[in-house]
């Protein structure tokens, strides 16, 4: 049986409790290391870890990533974790739970350039990379053995150790045979954690947890499933496939493989991401157009740099808004091509945005999403606006520089305004 040192990521001795290469204590082993090969890696409270990373002083204390008391939490630390504080809490319910807590504004230009580099050590070690987010992704390392001198396994440990050196976070890696187990692993040892589930033991491993806990079973579909009496995995792997298909069709079908560890899904790295978007809430409901028109800018330089984050472009985009009596307002455009740019998004929401204000109505919230993705190409040339190529370049050029030095390093006069706006 294959043993590793997860401190230093060497093979040691089957029975020792103690490395014999460096002396570590964190030592993994399993009967099925060696055949495993599909993992999912994910990045501790990516965005809290960032921010600590980079301030030192947050080190022992309770931290936020989000903003304004009509905001979400967009991730905290494992410290404000144990104060019963979670992401897409409501910001006013997390400053009641913890009023020391630490609020820090979300710095997505950075947490991109970091996703980056942490997507670039793991294609390093195989080109079989499906990102899920900005933060985590799937990877198959099979075949890799030989050209990565190590299994899998062993490979996986030095990503993560070298993740540690070199950019100052920590991961979570879960390892098995398909994407749904290694997803399941991943959450098993959280932080810093290496779990794995093999194939003998994955319906016992499953059978105790409840299906809320199958990525893609939501909240009104796990209650609809405790009325007819299916409240965990175990109850599902005991139904007959046949009852659970004519009770709710395809997804019948799919919950009965998933509670008995079947996911036929390979790791593609044409990733199955349907969108991407961002959207704010507002600290008081905004009627003025000018202002409205300045947070667009803001929510469609975030949903840019997510899609940049994630090489993907699209050519329909929606405009989302919220009402201040919690009504939602969609609109749509579709672009005769694909665009991951701001200023793209932003020329061609802002017409719609505008047929929405100017009415006295007042809205609570506002983003903006890019669907029908795509594998991002080239930026596109226009012969009858010459000047869109002369943006898209001033673009890339100013996301190198945000890059590099910090989402402040480049803004555009619209930007400014909204952070003199903050200050006052």
């Amino acid at each position: 049986m294959l043993t590793l040192c997860r401190d230093c990521g060497e093979e040691t001795g089957e029975n020792g409790s103690n490395c014999t290469s460096c002396g570590g204590t964190r030592i993994l082993s399993h009967p099925e290391l060696r055949q495993l090969a599909v993992a999912h890696l994910d990045c501790d409270a990516f965005y809290a870890a960032i921010e600590k990373r980079d301030d030192p002083s947050l080190k022992d204390q309770p931290v936020i990533v989000g903003g304004g008391t009509r905001g979400v939490v967009s991730t905290c630390c494992y410290i404000a974790r144990l104060y019963g504080i979670h992401s897409a809490m409501p910001m006013f319910k997390a400053l009641k739970a913890c009023p020391d807590v630490v609020v820090v504004k979300p710095d997505h230009a950075k947490y991109v350039a970091e996703g980056r580099r942490v997507r670039e050590k793991m294609k390093a070690l195989t080109p079989l990379v499906q990102p899920v987010s900005i933060d985590e992704a799937y990877m198959d390392l099979s075949g890799t053995d030989q050209i990565n001198r190590g299994s899998p396994a062993q490979s996986l440990i030095r990503l993560a150790l070298e993740i540690e050196a070199d950019i100052g976070i920590t991961v979570s890696i879960g390892l098995s045979r398909n994407k749904f187990l290694a997803k399941t692993a991943s959450e098993m040892d959280k932080p810093r954690g290496f779990a794995v589930i093999g194939a003998a033991e994955a319906k016992s491993v499953l059978a105790g947890q409840t299906i809320a806990s199958i990525h893609g079973v939501g909240p009104k579909f796990a209650a609809r499933l405790s009325r007819d009496g299916l409240a965990t995995i175990a109850d599902l792997q005991q139904a007959d496939a046949k009852d659970l298909i004519r009770r709710y069709g395809e997804t019948g079908l799919w919950l009965h493989q998933r509670a008995n560890g079947v996911d036929n899904r390979v790791v593609s790295p044409d990733s199955d991401r349907k969108s991407v978007s961002s959207e704010t809430t507002f600290n008081t409901d905004i009627s003025d157009p000018d202002a409205l028109i300045d947070r667009l800018w803001r929510v469609c330089l975030r949903t840019a740099d997510r899609a940049k984050s994630a090489g993907v472009e699209g050519s329909a985009i929606t405009l989302k808004l919220k009402t201040g009596d919690f009504r939602t307002i969609t609109r749509s455009r579709t672009l005769p091509h694909g665009t991951q740019l701001a200023q793209t998004l932003f020329r061609t929401m802002r017409p719609a945005l505008e047929a929405e204000t100017g009415h006295g109505q007042s809205y609570r919230l506002i983003g903006v999403g890019i669907a029908a993705l795509q594998p991002a190409g080239d930026d596109v040339k226009d012969l009858i606006d010459p000047t869109v190529e002369k943006r898209a370049a001033a673009e890339r050029a100013a996301d190198k520089a945000r890059a590099k030095f910090g989402s402040d390093a480049v803004m555009t006069g619209r930007s400014i305004r909204l952070e003199q706006k903050r200050e006052r």
